[in-house]
């Protein structure tokens, strides 16, 4: 093969080989594995929708009402008035003194909306948990209370009571057959040949008695000084063959009746009494006597239904003309400043309902005795039993 040829054919395989070269696979990788499509997010299940809470239930008053009071101390016409302005009928029970009211509800008594308990005995049950605090909203009459009269010193602010009626204690007697008793010395020094001697009364009341006696004795009507109390113990007891009997409820009328001559007593009775008989009067003595704020109440054993029944009988009694209405009736001093203007002036100047400056500053009012509320009950035993 000659040199040329030889040069070509060489130079033919090599353009062969770099052909083949360039058109060789070029090696690719080991095919791998899709990435795992991810799980789908879980969305949290949803609560399932819930009702809004419901509202408290309204409380409605109750349709009728037991006023657990003292007797003859209101006008029944203002019950009838109350029942057609709210549909609510209020039935009443009595009791003869503060110690009876405050022995059934310590006992447990229940179905009493309101009460009318005196001063002191407020703040025995305020203590013990009787008393149901009042709701102000259902009372908006409150605002016709006289300022003093908010702020009595046994409930501030009336969170538990409100002032009924007001008064004072003393003699009352049959003016045409007795002179005016000066000296509380006409029941404690009284003679058989005293007219009065055997025709007189006494209440029929621990505190308001020993009081009488306390008074008379020249000692504090609060006292808790044992010998002192004895003292009076020892003076009710000598006074005894001098009356008729211990009586809260009828002493007016069986002076008004001529049974009697004098009593011991409150001032309003007396003078409701002087429609029957015109010579019935009342004196508060020398000595000074008792002065006394009367509350109404809700009994903490009342329902909801009760107290709400109970608060608006009480927000009733606090308008203007009401107020006016049972101080007529009672013939106590109002508490309720609205109902001045519906009272007559004679009213308002009779020195029997509201005394002057000077009676007034020899009246004390009846305060919790705490412990010593057991001896006043212990001796008052022993004089009813002597």
């Amino acid at each position: 093969m000659s040199n040329r040829k030889s040069m070509l054919l060489l130079l033919v395989l090599a353009l062969s080989a770099l052909i083949l070269a360039a058109c060789g696979a070029t090696p690719q990788p080991e095919p791998t594995q899709p990435p795992a499509k991810p799980e789908p997010t879980q969305v949290p299940a949803q609560p399932e929708p819930t009702e809004a809470p419901a509202e408290p239930a309204k409380v409605e008053p109750a349709k009728e009402i037991v006023l657990f009071n003292w007797s003859e101390y209101i006008d029944p016409e203002i019950y009838t008035q109350f029942e057609e302005a709210t549909g609510i009928k209020v039935l009443e029970d009595n009791f003869s003194s503060n110690e009876e009211l405050l022995a059934k509800l310590q006992g447990g008594a229940t179905g009493y909306a309101l009460i009318v308990p005196s001063d002191y005995t407020v703040s025995i049950m305020m203590e013990e948990g009787l008393l149901a605090k009042l709701d102000h909203d259902n009372i908006p009459n409150l605002k016709n209370l006289k300022e003093e009269f908010k702020s009595v010193p046994y409930d501030p602010g009336n969170v538990y009571c409100v002032p009924y009626q007001w008064g004072t204690t003393g003699i009352g007697y049959e003016s045409s057959q007795v002179d005016e008793p000066a000296s509380w010395a006409v029941i404690f020094e009284a003679k058989p040949d005293d007219p009065w001697y055997g025709r007189m009364t006494m209440l029929d009341d621990a505190r308001e008695s020993f009081a009488a006696a306390l008074v008379y004795l020249g000692y504090d009507i609060n006292t808790t000084d044992e010998a002192q109390l004895q003292e009076a113990k020892d003076l009710l007891i000598k006074a005894k063959p001098g009356l008729a009997g211990y009586d809260s409820d009828t002493f007016e009328d069986l002076v008004a009746s001529g049974e009697n001559l004098l009593a011991h007593g409150w001032n309003g009775d007396f003078l409701v009494a002087q429609e029957d008989n015109e010579n019935v009067a009342y004196v508060v003595p020398q000595e000074g006597g008792v002065v006394w704020v009367d509350n109404i109440c809700v009994p903490s054993s009342a329902t909801p239904e009760e107290k709400l029944a109970g608060e608006m009988f009480i927000n009733y009694l606090l308008e203007a003309e009401v107020g006016a209405q049972l101080s007529e009736y009672n013939w106590y001093a109002s508490p309720n400043a609205a109902a001045e203007e519906f009272l007559d002036e004679e009213f308002l100047s009779d020195p029997a309902v509201y005394p002057p400056p000077e009676v007034l500053e020899k009246l004390q009012y009846i305060e919790p005795a705490g412990e010593a509320e057991s001896l006043y009950q212990r001796l008052w035993d022993e004089v009813k039993s002597s």
